[in-house]
């Protein structure tokens, strides 16, 4: 009799499996590498360590849009791992080395202890449940350097349209605000955790119009939740997505 594979442990495989050619956006973002290059140049020029011989580890890269990035900016130590094979094969095809297939945790648990001066989860966090976070938490900050830089882009939950990136993909499982991922970071003994708004990147004449009007939409988030709380909103994240970086 053929074994039957359990459906509690096979539904995520059977997605990964065909990631890449079932999700529009996933292709589309894999063939527009040079669209997102301003994106990726400020995400990288912000938050990874200023030393270029870093060692980082973007877990679940997909097809290796980070690495690309940072490989122009000149890092030169950094890998990937995802669990597609779509997307690792996807990886192939861009040309863009050092990004291969593995488990997430499993790469972790791999890891010297203080070995890593960076590791990265970009869109990835909100697909475990939160024993799992707690336990990938962990690891990473084993596998971490003294003072290395745990980076996470995550879904906000009190973002306007907060709905759209939280059901982006069907196996996301829930999103964060910048106090709820604070509380998991600190209880895993993170320290320094600093939360980042999402805003548009000004690189030519349609993004600066897009950056100036976000700033007249933050304004009016901003006077909407003084009128309903009475605070002013300042440091409030607002933007779909959000950039945390906690150290070791």
């Amino acid at each position: 009799m053929e074994h039957e594979q359990n459906p509690a442990t096979d539904w995520r495989q059977r997605f990964l499996a065909r990631y890449v050619s079932t999700h529009a956006a996933v292709s589309d973002a894999a063939a527009n590498l040079d669209r997102r290059w301003p994106f990726l140049r400020h995400f990288v020029g912000t938050h990874f360590p200023p030393d270029r011989n870093a060692r980082i580890v973007d877990l679940g890269c997909g097809h290796g849009a980070i690495v690309w990035g940072a490989r122009r900016l000149g890092y030169a130590h950094i890998e990937g791992v995802d669990a597609s094979p779509e997307q690792v094969a996807m990886a192939k095809t861009l040309k863009i080395d050092g990004v291969r297939q593995g488990d997430l945790m499993a790469e972790l648990r791999a890891a010297p202890a203080d070995s890593l001066d960076a590791v990265v989860l970009f869109d990835l966090y909100h697909y475990f449940d939160p024993a799992t976070q707690l336990r990938l938490a962990d690891e990473v900050r084993r596998a971490l350097k003294p003072g290395g830089r745990f980076i996470l882009h995550l879904p906000n939950g009190e973002a306007l349209f907060s709905g759209r990136v939280r059901y982006w993909d069907i196996m996301a499982t829930g999103s964060f605000t910048r106090r709820s991922i604070e509380q998991l970071l600190l209880v895993c003994d993170f320290k320094d955790v600093a939360c980042f708004e999402d805003r548009p990147i000004a690189h030519g004449l349609k993004s600066a119009a897009r950056l100036a009007l976000w700033k007249i939409v933050r304004g009016v988030l901003r006077l909407a939740m003084a009128a309903e709380t009475g605070e002013t909103g300042k440091d409030a994240i607002f933007s779909q997505t959000f950039v945390a970086v906690a150290r070791k």
